[in-house]
């Protein structure tokens, strides 16, 4: 047996001669599935035999002798899906599919779209399906979070509130710090043109319906944003809404329905604990200094006496404020932090919308109604909105298109924190007044504050806002590789605010009007060349080269009136008296060249120059103009032939830029010298109210940026790191001038800063298949620094203790450092500058005791997918951030006055040796009550910002009614990790510059919202 074995080998061998005997020759093309542009360096390989193979050559093409029992080809190429051919024929011709379809995806850039692997400068982008059906009102909300270096700051949970984001940091001390918003082309009005005296930032972004957006692009680099020139400092955000396609029309249905609640609540003290609390600190108040306080009690005889003098201030003043009730027995036990917030604040919206078309013409439309309650009282926000966006190709050379949205808001507001009429400041209010005076039957107002409630009950103010944002376009082919593109926008926004007081307010005993109209006219007309062509095999040019020009006409007016025969006549025409008119306008106007040129070599090599020449009425004379260059290269090392065996290594490509952009974000008229009406005596007159500056000009920024974009195994797991320098100069700052001249300051350029920072994303896909799991994540650092101020110190002008310092980041908390409680007496201890303590408050040293910027943001996301099941879950976070609260002096003071506590006052200090750091109680005695680090907390956190299920019905259960049929339930702001004590830590008061910043003043919580939606297309 053995020998007929040893027989079979030598005959084995000779078969398998004779079978690789017989060869035949394969050839053919190895093209990109979607441009058809050839492949070289493609490898081939015979799946029977790994070692057989070969690669495709310059023009893609290739030659391969393989066994005639060979059966298949195996085609592999970085960052292409690998592709296994049957030997069918002798030609074989094969098309590739990109791996990673973000490297070929369309990014929006300025004037123009590119493919995602040939940018060389940095740009996030948020696609639809990340902000469609969420119950917000404006799409920055729904970006929070989702995009590296874009820091998104809701403010508070009021509805329809300005919203700040920051790009990369802030650029500028006291000019704007908003980033540059574009709509399909054409910049439109991003900021409040609302009442900013007694109301917070209305949000001119809330009358875009984030359902008709398709995607948001971030510019954060002058590589990117440089050809936006004078206004690019801060960052560029170009919003695409949805275009139609050609094919049957697909009518798509949006509902959803839900609940809100505050997402944090602070903790309060109960009325038994509250006169607990008051009574102790009578009788420690009544120890200390008690001979000098003559206003409330006059000079005591001696201590017994002063006791007893603070106690029964205390029972006087408790027996009004409880209205005759029982409060030593705590009778009544308001819980007014409840009073503030609606049980449960309803919101819906309702969404049809259209899209198809043919070869010739295509379109979009959408309709759509919001209404959201605020979790405050009093607060709302409605709106309706409707858009058409129409594509039609008239010849093979011209093509016309118009965008038309128009919307209708309605946003009722509420007083800003600063305000007693606020319904964040109940809680001031003692637990023992109720709600309802039981002898009058009427809301309380035996409090020591106005009581809010009056204020929701018998006041009102409402913003009303039309707002058109559209635009008309026509393109021209002059050749196939020039095209000629003119576009035409305007954004018309109307705006209204109508409010009312009633006579029990405190507006006015006889009722207080006040009507404000604001209208803005902002249109812009750009037209622009587009070139594009490959020549040789191995050159590619784009190009863009055009000129642009914007005005802005904005007007005011305002009246004010009196004397109301009752609260049920609210109009102004009712008024007696007409107390107060004014009339407002001023305008604007820029215009600009710019040119961007884009060249690769052999679709490895990566070249981008832009540029902008600006000219803007806001500068003086001598510096009206100002140029915008940047230049960046990329390297998309994964394409190199050293790298080609490389399987694991997707994708690789290095890039690096450098660019100016500017920042224009002042009012206008700043560099003339302006005259404005006076009366003096009844008589008509003028007299100068700002001096001339004709050398004012940009503030600039110079920008570095480089990156590293990746991707393994696959593109199962991809990413990009960044690093970035932006240095500011020429600070556009009020610079003190000497008073002879007749003016205070004079706005003048100088002085410096800086932002510099690291960024990094994450995608991975964890699951293929049946089973679907992917990642996202995203975390940025960025460290600001003010360089130079020419020796300024810049006050904040808001609650807390911030002001600008050379060699410090923005917006530093500067004041006295608490250093905690002494164990033997209670006093409040602050620190000297040798590091000693004191209980002299005015003895303390004043230092920079905290940074209101983070150290990192970032989040995170993870999707889901079985069968019709779909899971989405996302986290935002924020780390390093101090927040003051600037309520503390009032609410959390060992009951130094009469407002309600928060219940760390528990933990107060009531004996010899123990330890805490919250003072002794000492009734009207300022015992650590003064500004200071005690009122610091780290604001870090973590936060479930939403969650998504979903199932889609399938097909067959609902073939006869619809297309598809998609149900869910989400859930936003569903959890909070938090060390800070005050409530939600994702607040900031009314923002009143740039210095004021991560400050808590009742402030209102973000919203935890629960809805339930169904999305239907037929």
């Amino acid at each position: 047996m053995k020998k007929r074995f040893t027989c079979f080998i030598p005959l084995l061998f000779l078969l398998n001669v004779i079978a690789f005997a017989q060869t035949r020759a394969i050839t053919g093309k190895v093209t990109d599935a979607k441009d058809g542009s050839e492949l070289p360096g493609v490898s081939i390989v015979v799946q029977e035999i790994p070692g057989l193979g070969t690669q495709t050559n310059a023009s893609g093409s290739y030659s391969l002798s393989v066994p005639a029992n060979a059966k298949n080809l195996v085609f592999r190429y970085i960052s292409y899906q690998q592709k296994t051919v049957s030997i069918t024929s002798t030609v074989i011709n094969v098309k590739l599919e990109s791996e990673q379809k973000q490297l070929s995806e369309v990014v929006v850039v300025g004037y123009g779209t590119q493919i995602r692997q040939n940018l060389t400068g940095s740009v996030a982008k948020v696609n639809s399906r990340e902000i469609e059906n969420q119950p917000v009102q404006s799409f920055e909300s729904a970006i929070q979070g989702k995009a590296a270096g874009v820091v998104v700051s809701s403010g508070s949970g009021k509805v329809g509130q300005g919203i700040a984001i920051r790009v990369r940091g802030s650029s500028s001390v006291t000019a704007g710090n908003q980033p540059l918003y574009v709509v399909d082309g054409i910049p439109i009005t991003s900021v409040s043109v609302g009442d900013a005296v007694n109301f917070d930032p209305s949000n001119p972004l809330a009358d875009i319906n984030p359902n008709d957006i398709e995607s948001i692009e971030v510019l954060k680099d002058a590589s990117a944003s440089a050809i936006y020139g004078s206004r690019a400092s801060n960052g560029v955000i170009l919003i695409t809404t949805k275009k139609g396609k050609s094919g049957k029309t697909v009518f798509t249905l949006d509902y959803f329905t839900g609940i809100s609640k505050p997402a944090v609540k602070r903790d309060f003290l109960n009325s038994q604990q509250y006169v607990e609390l008051f009574e102790e600190a009578a009788v420690n108040g009544g120890k200390y200094d008690f001979a000098n306080d003559i206003e409330n009690f006059g000079p005591a005889a001696n201590e017994q006496e002063a006791i007893d003098a603070y106690t029964q201030y205390l029972e006087d003043n408790f027996d009004a404020f409880s209205a005759g009730t029982d409060w030593r027995n705590a009778v009544v036990n308001t819980n007014w932090q409840d009073e503030q917030f609606r049980s449960s604040a309803g919101n819906s919206q309702y969404e049809i919308s259209a899209t198809g078309g043919n070869e010739k013409t295509r379109f979009f439309t959408s309709g759509a109604y919001s209404n959201q309650e605020g979790i405050l009282i009093q607060n709302a926000f409605k709106r309706i909105s409707g858009r058409l966006n129409l594509d039609h190709s008239a010849t093979d050379k011209l093509s016309l298109g118009v965008n038309l949205n128009l919307a209708r808001s309605r946003n009722d507001r509420v007083a800003n924190d600063n305000s007693f009429s606020t319904p964040g400041q109940l809680v001031a209010l003692p637990p023992i007044q109720p709600v309802i005076d039981p002898s009058t039957n009427e809301l309380s107002t035996t409090g020591p504050y106005y009581n809010g409630l009056i204020e929701a009950r018998d006041a009102y103010f409402k913003t009303i806002v039309y707002r058109n944002i559209s635009n008309a376009y026509a393109s021209y082919k002059i050749l196939p590789a020039l095209n000629l593109r003119t576009e035409f926008g305007v954004d018309v926004l109307n705006q209204s605010e109508d409010g009312f007081q009633g006579r029990q307010t405190q507006g006015n005993p006889t009722g207080n009007g006040n009507y404000r109209t604001v209208t803005s006219l902002n249109y812009t007309s750009n037209t622009f060349l587009s070139y594009n062509t490959k020549f040789g095999e191995k050159h590619n040019l784009e190009a863009v080269g055009g000129f642009s020009y914007q005005k802005q006409d904005v007007k005011t007016s305002q009246v004010v009136g009196e004397g109301f025969p009752s609260d049920d006549f609210k109009n102004l025409a009712s008024a007696s008296d007409i107390t107060f008119g004014s009339s407002f306008g001023t305008d604007e106007a820029l215009v600009s060249y710019f040119a961007r040129a884009n060249y690769r070599f052999t679709d490895k090599y990566l070249v981008a120059l832009s540029a902008r020449y600006d000219g803007s009425s806001k500068f003086g004379a001598n510096n009206r103009y100002g140029f915008f260059p940047a230049i960046s290269a990329g390297w998309i090392i994964s394409k190199e032939k050293f790298l080609s065996g490389a399987e694991w290594l997707s994708f690789l490509k290095l890039r690096a830029g450098y660019g100016y952009t500017g920042n224009s974000s002042i009012l206008d008229f700043q560099s003339l010298a302006l005259f404005g009406s006076s009366v003096y005596p009844n008589m008509p007159g003028y007299t100068p109210t700002q001096v001339e500056n004709p050398d004012l000009k940009w503030e600039k920024t110079g920008s570095f940026d480089a990156g590293l974009e990746f991707g393994f195994f696959n593109n199962r797991l991809s990413g990009d790191f960044s690093y970035y320098n932006k240095q500011t100069k020429d600070l556009l700052l009020n610079v003190n001038v000497p008073a002879t001249s007749g003016f205070a300051t004079v706005l003048k350029n100088v002085g410096s800063l800086e932002n510099k920072g690291l960024e990094l994303t994450l995608n991975s896909q964890n699951f293929v298949g049946a089973f679907k799991w992917s990642t996202n994540f995203n975390i940025s650092f960025n460290r600001n620094k003010v360089k130079d101020l020419d020796g300024q110190v810049i006050l904040g002008t808001g609650r807390a203790p911030q002001r600008a310092i050379e060699g410090q980041p923005i917006g530093v908390f500067f004041t006295a450092k608490y250093a905690g409680v002494d164990p033997q007496n209670g006093d409040a201890l602050y620190y000297l500058q040798d590091g000693t303590t004191t209980n002299d408050y005015n003895s303390a040293f004043r230092q920079v005791v905290g940074d209101s910027n983070p150290d990192f943001t970032g989040g995170f996301t993870n999707n889901f997918s079985y069968k019709n099941f779909d899971f989405n879950i996302f986290f935002q976070f924020v780390s390093g951030n101090d927040i003051y609260n600037g309520a503390g002096i009032y609410q959390s003071v060992n009951a130094d006055f009469f407002d309600n506590q928060t219940s760390d006052q528990l933990n107060r200090w009531q004996k010899p040796g123990d330890i805490t750091n919250v003072p002794q109680a000492r009734f009207l005695q300022s015992n650590g009550t003064r500004t200071s680090s005690r009122w610091l907390s780290d604001g870090s956190y973590l936060r479930l910002k939403s969650a998504s299920l979903g199932y889609t019905i399938p097909g067959r259960m609902v073939k006869n009614f619809f297309s598809s049929a998609r149900v869910y339930v989400s859930g936003f702001n569903l959890l909070t990790f938090t060390n800070y004590n005050n409530g939600d830590p994702e607040v900031n008061t009314t923002t009143i510059s740039n210095i004021d910043n991560g400050v808590d003043f009742y402030t209102a919580p973000q919203a935890r919202t629960i809805t339930f939606g169904v999305n239907l297309k037929f």
